[in-house]
């Protein structure tokens, strides 16, 4: 008997690992697609505190200046993190999800760009 509620419960954890990842994405969008508009809209971008989501956002202007950053506010991130840099350039006006590694583990951050190119994202 332990072994067919074993076998049930593998399956619906997995299920909602799945859908938990999907609702956590679909936050993230909503998160930066905001800001993006808002910015669109006139909004001044270093205004946006970083810790104002979860997980943190962050504005990068095209030069790889960070703007909004919970602890890089000033720097340039290819000087920092050239791998996290070179996969966030990869940023649409629309939207798009970037996969690399950093520190031995694969992160996905969802960047978009406003129409005066600045990158705002947020990932897991």
């Amino acid at each position: 008997m332990s072994t067919m509620i074993r076998m049930l419960l593998v399956p619906a954890m997995c299920f909602l690992a799945v859908t938990a990842n999907a609702d956590d994405k679909a936050a993230i969008e909503k998160h930066v697609n905001e800001m993006v508009r808002a910015i669109n809209q006139g909004k001044e971008a270093a205004n946006y505190p970083a810790d104002a989501y979860t997980p943190y956002v962050f504005i990068m202007e095209p030069s790889g200046k960070l703007i909004v950053h919970p602890f890089l506010v000033g720097e340039y991130l290819q000087e920092k993190a050239a791998p996290v840099h070179s996969a966030l350039q990869r940023a649409t006006t629309k939207g798009v999800w970037v996969e690399y590694f950093w520190k031995g583990t694969q992160k996905q951050t969802y960047v978009r760009k406003t129409n005066n190119n600045l990158i705002v994202g947020s990932g897991q």
